[in-house]
Protein backbone atom coordinates (compact mmCIF):
# COMPACT_ATOMS: atom_id res chain seq x y z
CA UNK A 1 0.00 0.00 0.00
CA UNK A 2 2.69 2.21 0.66
CA UNK A 3 4.51 1.77 -2.30
CA UNK A 4 1.38 2.27 -4.88
CA UNK A 5 0.72 5.83 -2.47
CA UNK A 6 3.84 6.86 -3.02
CA UNK A 7 4.00 6.10 -6.50
CA UNK A 8 0.93 8.76 -6.44
CA UNK A 9 2.97 10.91 -4.82
CA UNK A 10 5.58 10.69 -6.84
CA UNK A 11 3.48 11.08 -10.07
CA UNK A 12 2.09 14.49 -9.10
CA UNK A 13 4.93 15.92 -8.11
CA UNK A 14 6.45 15.04 -11.13
CA UNK A 15 3.49 16.55 -13.35
CA UNK A 16 3.50 19.73 -10.72
CA UNK A 17 7.10 19.98 -11.90
CA UNK A 18 6.63 19.83 -15.64
CA UNK A 19 4.46 22.56 -15.30
CA UNK A 20 6.48 24.67 -13.63
CA UNK A 21 9.07 24.49 -16.50
CA UNK A 22 6.13 24.70 -19.03
CA UNK A 23 5.72 27.80 -17.59
CA UNK A 24 8.88 29.14 -17.46
CA UNK A 25 9.52 28.34 -20.99
CA UNK A 26 6.59 30.59 -21.83
CA UNK A 27 7.91 33.66 -19.58
CA UNK A 28 11.18 32.85 -21.46
CA UNK A 29 9.78 33.21 -24.71
CA UNK A 30 9.31 36.66 -24.35
CA UNK A 31 10.90 39.82 -22.93
CA UNK A 32 9.83 38.90 -18.97
CA UNK A 33 9.08 42.31 -16.86
CA UNK A 34 11.18 40.82 -14.52
CA UNK A 35 12.99 37.86 -13.28
CA UNK A 36 11.39 37.20 -9.87
CA UNK A 37 8.73 34.96 -11.16
CA UNK A 38 10.74 33.04 -13.01
CA UNK A 39 13.42 32.16 -10.70
CA UNK A 40 10.51 31.01 -8.59
CA UNK A 41 8.78 28.70 -11.33
CA UNK A 42 12.37 27.42 -12.01
CA UNK A 43 13.00 26.66 -8.47
CA UNK A 44 9.54 25.21 -7.95
CA UNK A 45 9.98 22.86 -10.67
CA UNK A 46 13.55 21.71 -9.84
CA UNK A 47 12.03 20.96 -6.11
CA UNK A 48 8.88 19.39 -7.48
CA UNK A 49 10.59 16.73 -9.82
CA UNK A 50 13.57 15.58 -7.31
CA UNK A 51 11.08 15.14 -4.62
CA UNK A 52 8.93 13.09 -7.63
CA UNK A 53 12.37 11.01 -8.70
CA UNK A 54 13.00 10.20 -4.96
CA UNK A 55 9.24 9.26 -4.44
CA UNK A 56 10.17 6.55 -6.85
CA UNK A 57 13.25 5.64 -5.78
CA UNK A 58 12.12 5.18 -2.52
CA UNK A 59 14.84 7.37 -0.41
CA UNK A 60 12.39 9.37 1.47
CA UNK A 61 11.92 7.98 4.86
CA UNK A 62 8.39 6.43 5.11
CA UNK A 63 6.08 8.44 7.81
CA UNK A 64 5.46 5.29 9.77
CA UNK A 65 5.65 1.73 9.60
CA UNK A 66 4.67 -1.08 11.72
CA UNK A 67 6.60 -2.61 14.40
CA UNK A 68 7.71 -5.92 14.06
CA UNK A 69 7.51 -7.19 17.96
CA UNK A 70 3.80 -6.40 17.72
CA UNK A 71 1.05 -8.37 16.51
CA UNK A 72 -0.16 -7.82 13.24
CA UNK A 73 -4.16 -8.39 14.33
CA UNK A 74 -5.43 -8.09 17.13
CA UNK A 75 -6.37 -5.19 19.63
CA UNK A 76 -2.51 -5.16 20.46
CA UNK A 77 -1.24 -4.41 17.39
CA UNK A 78 -0.08 -0.93 17.24
CA UNK A 79 1.46 1.49 14.69
CA UNK A 80 4.61 2.76 15.63
CA UNK A 81 6.19 5.99 14.04
CA UNK A 82 9.33 6.08 12.47
CA UNK A 83 11.14 8.03 10.34
CA UNK A 84 11.86 11.79 9.53
CA UNK A 85 7.90 12.54 9.14
CA UNK A 86 9.17 16.26 9.20
CA UNK A 87 10.99 16.52 6.30
CA UNK A 88 8.58 14.02 4.04
CA UNK A 89 5.62 16.80 5.31
CA UNK A 90 7.50 19.59 3.78
CA UNK A 91 8.42 17.60 0.83
CA UNK A 92 4.99 16.89 0.34
CA UNK A 93 4.10 21.25 0.62
CA UNK A 94 6.53 22.29 -2.17
CA UNK A 95 4.22 21.06 -5.12
CA UNK A 96 1.28 22.21 -3.39
CA UNK A 97 2.79 25.52 -2.77
CA UNK A 98 4.13 25.00 -6.76
CA UNK A 99 0.68 24.62 -7.69
CA UNK A 100 -0.76 27.47 -5.86
CA UNK A 101 2.07 29.63 -7.36
CA UNK A 102 0.81 29.11 -11.12
CA UNK A 103 -2.75 29.64 -9.72
CA UNK A 104 -1.86 32.86 -8.33
CA UNK A 105 0.05 33.56 -11.11
CA UNK A 106 -2.33 32.84 -14.00
CA UNK A 107 -5.48 34.42 -11.90
CA UNK A 108 -4.62 36.88 -9.55
CA UNK A 109 -6.12 40.51 -9.67
CA UNK A 110 -2.91 41.63 -10.71
CA UNK A 111 -3.12 39.80 -14.23
CA UNK A 112 -5.60 42.62 -15.23
CA UNK A 113 -3.25 45.11 -14.80
CA UNK A 114 -0.85 43.57 -16.42
CA UNK A 115 -3.29 42.62 -19.47
CA UNK A 116 -4.41 46.59 -19.54
CA UNK A 117 -0.81 48.08 -20.67
CA UNK A 118 -0.88 48.74 -24.00
CA UNK A 119 1.71 47.14 -26.03
CA UNK A 120 4.71 48.05 -27.04
CA UNK A 121 5.72 48.34 -30.79
CA UNK A 122 8.91 46.75 -31.93
CA UNK A 123 11.61 48.54 -33.07
CA UNK A 124 11.19 48.92 -36.66
CA UNK A 125 13.95 50.73 -38.88
CA UNK A 126 11.77 52.91 -41.26
CA UNK A 127 13.10 55.20 -44.43
CA UNK A 128 11.77 59.16 -44.09
CA UNK A 129 8.86 59.81 -46.39
CA UNK A 130 10.98 62.30 -47.73
CA UNK A 131 15.02 63.08 -47.58
CA UNK A 132 15.90 66.45 -46.19
CA UNK A 133 17.22 69.15 -47.98
CA UNK A 134 20.94 69.55 -48.42
CA UNK A 135 22.69 72.07 -46.56
CA UNK A 136 24.09 75.19 -48.19
CA UNK A 137 26.97 74.10 -46.74
CA UNK A 138 30.45 72.45 -48.78
CA UNK A 139 29.41 68.98 -49.90
CA UNK A 140 32.79 66.59 -48.84
CA UNK A 141 33.67 65.42 -52.19
CA UNK A 142 33.57 61.70 -53.64
CA UNK A 143 36.23 58.84 -53.67
CA UNK A 144 37.76 58.54 -56.52
CA UNK A 145 36.86 55.43 -58.81
CA UNK A 146 39.51 52.83 -59.46
CA UNK A 147 41.56 53.61 -62.25
CA UNK A 148 40.50 51.99 -65.31
CA UNK A 149 42.10 51.74 -68.80
CA UNK A 150 42.00 54.46 -71.84
CA UNK A 151 39.12 52.75 -73.99
CA UNK A 152 37.06 51.52 -71.05
CA UNK A 153 37.02 54.97 -69.65
CA UNK A 154 36.00 56.36 -72.70
CA UNK A 155 33.05 54.43 -72.69
CA UNK A 156 31.51 54.28 -69.43
CA UNK A 157 28.69 56.91 -68.86
CA UNK A 158 29.57 59.79 -66.29
CA UNK A 159 27.51 59.77 -63.46
CA UNK A 160 24.59 62.79 -63.80
CA UNK A 161 25.94 66.17 -62.16
CA UNK A 162 24.21 66.66 -58.87
CA UNK A 163 21.79 70.03 -58.80
CA UNK A 164 21.55 71.78 -55.72
CA UNK A 165 17.78 71.42 -54.57
CA UNK A 166 15.45 74.84 -55.68
CA UNK A 167 14.53 76.98 -52.13
CA UNK A 168 11.76 76.70 -50.85
CA UNK A 169 8.91 79.44 -50.27
CA UNK A 170 6.87 80.09 -47.38
CA UNK A 171 3.27 79.67 -48.78
CA UNK A 172 1.44 83.21 -48.26
CA UNK A 173 -1.85 83.40 -46.93
CA UNK A 174 -4.59 82.89 -49.59
CA UNK A 175 -8.75 84.48 -49.40
CA UNK A 176 -10.77 81.33 -49.99
CA UNK A 177 -14.12 81.52 -51.81
CA UNK A 178 -16.94 78.50 -51.76
CA UNK A 179 -16.80 78.67 -55.92
CA UNK A 180 -12.57 78.69 -56.44
CA UNK A 181 -10.51 76.76 -53.58
CA UNK A 182 -6.91 77.99 -54.17
CA UNK A 183 -5.04 75.44 -55.45
CA UNK A 184 -1.97 74.48 -52.80
CA UNK A 185 1.60 75.20 -53.18
CA UNK A 186 3.55 72.25 -54.41
CA UNK A 187 5.97 71.07 -52.28
CA UNK A 188 9.50 71.29 -53.88
CA UNK A 189 11.41 67.82 -53.27
CA UNK A 190 14.88 67.79 -53.98
CA UNK A 191 16.26 66.00 -57.01
CA UNK A 192 17.34 62.21 -56.78
CA UNK A 193 20.70 61.24 -57.44
CA UNK A 194 21.06 57.91 -59.06
CA UNK A 195 24.42 55.90 -59.15
CA UNK A 196 24.57 54.63 -62.49
CA UNK A 197 25.08 51.09 -63.22
CA UNK A 198 28.27 49.29 -63.78
CA UNK A 199 29.25 48.69 -67.60
CA UNK A 200 28.39 45.16 -68.21
CA UNK A 201 30.39 43.21 -70.65
CA UNK A 202 29.14 43.50 -73.81
CA UNK A 203 27.25 39.40 -75.19
CA UNK A 204 30.01 37.78 -77.43
CA UNK A 205 28.63 37.08 -80.58
CA UNK A 206 28.49 33.24 -81.58
CA UNK A 207 28.16 31.00 -84.54
CA UNK A 208 27.11 27.36 -84.49
CA UNK A 209 29.81 26.63 -86.69
CA UNK A 210 32.39 28.11 -84.28
CA UNK A 211 34.83 25.85 -81.23
CA UNK A 212 32.75 24.94 -78.60
CA UNK A 213 36.08 24.71 -76.89
CA UNK A 214 39.14 27.59 -75.76
CA UNK A 215 41.00 27.48 -78.93
CA UNK A 216 44.75 26.87 -78.16
CA UNK A 217 46.18 26.71 -81.38
CA UNK A 218 46.35 29.13 -84.84
CA UNK A 219 48.35 29.11 -87.86
CA UNK A 220 47.86 30.88 -91.12
CA UNK A 221 48.46 29.50 -94.85
CA UNK A 222 51.33 30.94 -96.82
CA UNK A 223 49.24 32.73 -98.89
CA UNK A 224 47.87 34.15 -96.02
CA UNK A 225 44.22 33.52 -97.19
CA UNK A 226 43.55 30.55 -94.67
CA UNK A 227 43.64 29.82 -91.05
CA UNK A 228 43.66 26.50 -89.18
CA UNK A 229 42.70 26.25 -85.47
CA UNK A 230 42.91 23.58 -82.94
CA UNK A 231 40.82 23.34 -79.77
CA UNK A 232 40.32 21.73 -76.87
CA UNK A 233 36.65 20.90 -78.42
CA UNK A 234 38.94 17.82 -80.24
CA UNK A 235 38.33 19.56 -83.52
CA UNK A 236 40.70 20.93 -86.01
CA UNK A 237 38.82 23.84 -88.54
CA UNK A 238 40.23 25.44 -91.66
CA UNK A 239 38.88 29.28 -92.27
CA UNK A 240 38.67 31.35 -95.27
CA UNK A 241 40.27 34.74 -94.13
CA UNK A 242 38.77 36.91 -96.75
CA UNK A 243 35.33 35.23 -96.81
CA UNK A 244 35.21 35.15 -93.06
CA UNK A 245 33.86 31.80 -93.00
CA UNK A 246 34.41 28.39 -92.23
CA UNK A 247 35.50 26.05 -94.92
CA UNK A 248 35.21 22.79 -93.36
CA UNK A 249 35.81 20.78 -90.46
CA UNK A 250 39.12 19.51 -91.30
CA UNK A 251 39.10 16.50 -88.53
CA UNK A 252 38.64 15.75 -84.96
CA UNK A 253 41.32 13.86 -82.42
CA UNK A 254 40.83 11.15 -80.26
CA UNK A 255 41.51 13.70 -77.36
CA UNK A 256 42.10 17.66 -76.97
CA UNK A 257 43.79 19.17 -80.18
CA UNK A 258 47.11 20.69 -79.66
CA UNK A 259 48.51 21.69 -82.89
CA UNK A 260 47.90 22.08 -86.32
CA UNK A 261 50.26 23.01 -89.23
CA UNK A 262 49.89 24.06 -92.69
CA UNK A 263 52.55 21.76 -94.72
CA UNK A 264 55.23 24.03 -97.57
CA UNK A 265 53.26 21.94 -100.32
CA UNK A 266 50.46 24.00 -99.48
CA UNK A 267 48.08 20.72 -99.79
CA UNK A 268 48.46 19.01 -96.64
CA UNK A 269 48.46 19.87 -92.66
CA UNK A 270 49.89 18.37 -89.95
CA UNK A 271 47.51 17.95 -86.60
CA UNK A 272 48.62 16.62 -82.72
CA UNK A 273 46.51 16.61 -79.70
CA UNK A 274 47.00 14.66 -76.94
CA UNK A 275 46.25 10.95 -78.41
CA UNK A 276 49.32 10.72 -79.06
CA UNK A 277 48.57 10.68 -82.38
CA UNK A 278 50.29 13.22 -85.59
CA UNK A 279 47.74 13.22 -88.19
CA UNK A 280 48.90 13.97 -92.22
CA UNK A 281 45.50 15.43 -93.45
CA UNK A 282 44.70 16.73 -97.16
CA UNK A 283 43.27 20.47 -96.66
CA UNK A 284 40.98 19.33 -99.81
CA UNK A 285 38.69 17.03 -97.56
CA UNK A 286 40.18 16.46 -94.18
CA UNK A 287 40.90 12.82 -95.45
CA UNK A 288 44.06 11.31 -92.86
CA UNK A 289 46.62 10.28 -95.15
CA UNK A 290 49.10 8.98 -92.15
CA UNK A 291 49.55 8.78 -88.57
CA UNK A 292 52.20 8.63 -86.38
CA UNK A 293 51.63 7.54 -83.34
CA UNK A 294 53.70 8.59 -80.16
CA UNK A 295 52.93 4.75 -78.62
CA UNK A 296 54.15 4.86 -74.72
CA UNK A 297 55.49 8.31 -75.11
CA UNK A 298 52.19 9.79 -74.37
CA UNK A 299 50.08 12.94 -75.40
CA UNK A 300 51.91 15.79 -78.41
CA UNK A 301 52.09 18.85 -76.12
CA UNK A 302 53.75 20.79 -79.25
CA UNK A 303 54.41 20.26 -82.82
CA UNK A 304 57.02 21.75 -85.23
CA UNK A 305 57.87 21.05 -89.12
CA UNK A 306 61.12 22.04 -90.91
CA UNK A 307 60.77 24.72 -93.52
CA UNK A 308 61.44 22.18 -96.24
CA UNK A 309 58.63 19.67 -95.03
CA UNK A 310 60.97 16.55 -94.76
CA UNK A 311 61.07 16.29 -90.78
CA UNK A 312 59.02 17.07 -87.82
CA UNK A 313 60.27 17.43 -84.44
CA UNK A 314 57.40 16.83 -81.32
CA UNK A 315 57.42 17.18 -77.85
CA UNK A 316 55.41 14.69 -75.25
CA UNK A 317 54.01 14.80 -71.85
CA UNK A 318 56.62 12.26 -70.90
CA UNK A 319 60.12 14.45 -71.84
CA UNK A 320 60.75 12.68 -75.12
CA UNK A 321 61.18 14.27 -77.77
CA UNK A 322 61.04 12.70 -81.49
CA UNK A 323 62.39 13.63 -84.75
CA UNK A 324 60.04 12.11 -87.71
CA UNK A 325 60.86 11.23 -91.13
CA UNK A 326 58.11 13.12 -92.92
CA UNK A 327 58.90 11.19 -96.28
CA UNK A 328 59.29 7.85 -95.01
CA UNK A 329 56.63 8.08 -92.43
CA UNK A 330 59.02 6.50 -89.46
CA UNK A 331 61.00 7.28 -86.72
CA UNK A 332 64.17 9.92 -87.28
CA UNK A 333 65.21 9.53 -83.68
CA UNK A 334 63.65 9.34 -80.43
CA UNK A 335 65.18 12.01 -78.04
CA UNK A 336 64.63 11.25 -74.35
CA UNK A 337 66.13 14.31 -72.80
CA UNK A 338 63.60 16.50 -70.48
CA UNK A 339 62.93 15.73 -66.97
CA UNK A 340 58.95 17.07 -67.11
CA UNK A 341 57.23 17.57 -69.71
CA UNK A 342 57.70 19.47 -73.15
CA UNK A 343 55.95 22.73 -73.37
CA UNK A 344 57.71 24.05 -76.63
CA UNK A 345 59.31 23.18 -79.73
CA UNK A 346 60.52 25.15 -82.89
CA UNK A 347 62.52 24.12 -85.92
CA UNK A 348 65.73 26.48 -86.87
CA UNK A 349 65.16 28.04 -90.48
CA UNK A 350 68.03 25.62 -91.75
CA UNK A 351 65.84 22.84 -90.83
CA UNK A 352 69.13 21.29 -88.78
CA UNK A 353 68.17 22.26 -85.29
CA UNK A 354 65.70 22.50 -82.72
CA UNK A 355 64.83 23.94 -79.42
CA UNK A 356 62.56 22.66 -77.21
CA UNK A 357 61.66 23.47 -73.42
CA UNK A 358 60.18 21.98 -70.91
CA UNK A 359 57.47 23.11 -67.53
CA UNK A 360 60.80 23.30 -65.07
CA UNK A 361 61.61 25.91 -67.35
CA UNK A 362 65.04 24.14 -69.05
CA UNK A 363 65.78 24.91 -72.62
CA UNK A 364 67.80 22.05 -74.89
CA UNK A 365 69.41 22.84 -78.51
CA UNK A 366 68.66 19.95 -80.78
CA UNK A 367 71.05 18.89 -83.61
CA UNK A 368 67.99 16.98 -85.28
CA UNK A 369 69.89 15.30 -88.39
CA UNK A 370 72.77 13.78 -86.24
CA UNK A 371 70.00 13.30 -82.71
CA UNK A 372 72.25 14.98 -80.43
CA UNK A 373 71.63 17.81 -77.60
CA UNK A 374 73.98 20.35 -78.16
CA UNK A 375 73.38 22.58 -75.40
CA UNK A 376 70.82 22.62 -72.13
CA UNK A 377 70.30 25.51 -69.28
CA UNK A 378 67.62 26.60 -67.30
CA UNK A 379 66.03 30.06 -69.32
CA UNK A 380 63.46 30.70 -66.99
CA UNK A 381 62.82 30.49 -63.28
CA UNK A 382 58.82 28.42 -64.37
CA UNK A 383 57.85 26.65 -67.27
CA UNK A 384 58.69 27.83 -70.82
CA UNK A 385 56.05 27.81 -73.11
CA UNK A 386 56.22 29.44 -76.33
CA UNK A 387 59.70 29.35 -78.55
CA UNK A 388 60.53 30.22 -82.30
CA UNK A 389 64.00 30.98 -84.11
CA UNK A 390 64.44 34.28 -85.83
CA UNK A 391 65.20 34.41 -89.68
CA UNK A 392 68.94 34.21 -88.83
CA UNK A 393 69.41 31.01 -87.25
CA UNK A 394 71.18 32.30 -84.29
CA UNK A 395 68.88 33.52 -82.03
CA UNK A 396 65.80 32.68 -80.28
CA UNK A 397 63.10 33.72 -78.26
CA UNK A 398 60.87 32.02 -75.27
CA UNK A 399 58.42 33.11 -73.15
CA UNK A 400 57.49 31.61 -69.77
CA UNK A 401 55.43 30.94 -66.90
CA UNK A 402 57.69 33.96 -64.59
CA UNK A 403 55.72 36.26 -66.79
CA UNK A 404 59.26 37.11 -69.05
CA UNK A 405 59.73 37.07 -72.92
CA UNK A 406 63.68 36.38 -73.44
CA UNK A 407 65.65 37.05 -76.89
CA UNK A 408 68.75 33.97 -76.67
CA UNK A 409 72.17 34.19 -78.59
CA UNK A 410 72.31 30.63 -79.15
CA UNK A 411 75.99 30.98 -80.43
CA UNK A 412 77.14 32.01 -76.62
CA UNK A 413 73.66 31.20 -74.86
CA UNK A 414 73.44 34.17 -73.24
CA UNK A 415 69.92 36.33 -72.81
CA UNK A 416 70.12 39.36 -75.44
CA UNK A 417 66.75 41.18 -74.37
CA UNK A 418 64.09 41.14 -71.99
CA UNK A 419 60.32 42.03 -72.98
CA UNK A 420 58.50 42.49 -69.57
CA UNK A 421 54.83 43.66 -69.45
CA UNK A 422 52.34 40.68 -68.92
CA UNK A 423 51.15 39.75 -65.40
CA UNK A 424 50.38 35.87 -65.90
CA UNK A 425 52.62 33.37 -67.92
CA UNK A 426 52.93 34.16 -71.49
CA UNK A 427 51.74 31.42 -73.38
CA UNK A 428 52.75 31.55 -76.87
CA UNK A 429 54.72 33.32 -79.45
CA UNK A 430 54.39 34.77 -82.90
CA UNK A 431 57.28 36.56 -85.04
CA UNK A 432 56.29 38.80 -87.87
CA UNK A 433 57.04 38.25 -91.56
CA UNK A 434 59.83 40.61 -91.50
CA UNK A 435 61.02 39.74 -88.22
CA UNK A 436 60.37 43.20 -86.89
CA UNK A 437 57.73 42.81 -84.40
CA UNK A 438 56.83 39.78 -81.78
CA UNK A 439 53.26 39.08 -80.53
CA UNK A 440 52.50 37.45 -77.15
CA UNK A 441 49.62 36.24 -75.54
CA UNK A 442 49.35 35.67 -71.80
CA UNK A 443 46.85 33.65 -69.19
CA UNK A 444 47.13 37.00 -67.94
CA UNK A 445 44.10 38.06 -70.83
CA UNK A 446 46.10 40.43 -72.85
CA UNK A 447 48.26 40.01 -76.53
CA UNK A 448 50.95 42.37 -76.94
CA UNK A 449 53.07 43.57 -79.46
CA UNK A 450 56.71 43.72 -78.80
CA UNK A 451 59.77 45.88 -81.30
CA UNK A 452 62.68 43.58 -81.35
CA UNK A 453 65.24 45.40 -82.22
CA UNK A 454 64.48 47.77 -78.80
CA UNK A 455 61.99 45.54 -76.23
CA UNK A 456 59.95 48.12 -76.14
CA UNK A 457 56.04 47.68 -76.15
CA UNK A 458 54.33 48.55 -79.33
CA UNK A 459 50.67 47.75 -78.47
CA UNK A 460 48.33 46.16 -75.13
CA UNK A 461 45.01 44.31 -76.53
CA UNK A 462 42.88 43.35 -73.93
CA UNK A 463 39.30 41.57 -75.03
CA UNK A 464 38.03 41.50 -71.29
CA UNK A 465 36.97 38.08 -71.84
CA UNK A 466 40.10 35.99 -70.19
CA UNK A 467 43.24 33.74 -70.91
CA UNK A 468 44.41 34.27 -74.43
CA UNK A 469 46.36 30.93 -75.90
CA UNK A 470 47.17 31.35 -79.18
CA UNK A 471 48.56 33.80 -81.59
CA UNK A 472 49.48 34.17 -85.02
CA UNK A 473 50.09 36.80 -87.72
CA UNK A 474 47.85 37.70 -90.55
CA UNK A 475 49.30 38.42 -93.72
CA UNK A 476 48.38 41.97 -93.80
CA UNK A 477 50.34 42.64 -90.16
CA UNK A 478 47.49 42.48 -88.11
CA UNK A 479 47.47 39.98 -85.43
CA UNK A 480 45.34 36.80 -84.63
CA UNK A 481 44.22 35.35 -81.45
CA UNK A 482 42.57 32.71 -79.81
CA UNK A 483 41.61 32.06 -76.37
CA UNK A 484 39.29 30.97 -73.67
CA UNK A 485 36.25 32.58 -75.27
CA UNK A 486 36.04 30.30 -78.31
CA UNK A 487 36.90 33.32 -80.35
CA UNK A 488 39.26 34.31 -82.95
CA UNK A 489 39.84 38.12 -82.90
CA UNK A 490 42.01 40.22 -85.40
CA UNK A 491 43.78 43.32 -83.79
CA UNK A 492 45.34 46.17 -85.66
CA UNK A 493 48.94 46.08 -86.23
CA UNK A 494 49.24 50.04 -84.76
CA UNK A 495 47.39 49.32 -81.55
CA UNK A 496 43.58 49.92 -81.20
CA UNK A 497 40.02 47.89 -80.38
CA UNK A 498 39.97 44.26 -82.36
CA UNK A 499 37.26 43.08 -83.86
CA UNK A 500 35.62 38.94 -83.75
CA UNK A 501 36.90 37.02 -86.88
CA UNK A 502 35.24 33.93 -86.15
CA UNK A 503 32.76 33.33 -82.87
CA UNK A 504 32.56 30.78 -80.86
CA UNK A 505 29.49 28.50 -80.74
CA UNK A 506 26.78 29.14 -78.09
CA UNK A 507 27.58 27.70 -75.04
Amino acid sequence: MKGSTDSLLALAMLVVGFACFAKLCVALGGKPPATTSAEIFGAAGVLSILAGFLFLAGLLPAAARHDPSAPLFGRDAEIVPTGRSTLRRIVLAVPLIALFVIVADQFGPWREAVREQPAQPKEVATAPAQPAPPSAGPVSAPAPEPAVPARESAAKPSPPAELAPAPVTPAQPVQQTALAPAAQPEMATPPETVAPLPPQPSAQPTAPEGHRDAVVWLAVSADGHEIMSASTDRMIKLWDIDGKRLIRNLGVHKDMARTALFMPDGRTALTAGDDGEIAQRQLSDGAVLHVFSSGQNGGVNKLAVSPDGKRAVSGHDTGSVIVWDLEKGTVLHLLPGHDWSVSAVAVSPDGTKALTASIDGELKLWDIVAGKQLRSWLGHDRGAYGALFTADGHHAVTGSGDYTIKLWDLDSFKEVRRFDGHSGTVYALALSADGKRLGSVSLDGTARLWNMDTGAEIAEFDPGTGPIYAVAFAADGTLLTGGIDRTIRDWPAAGGDGTVLFAGAPE
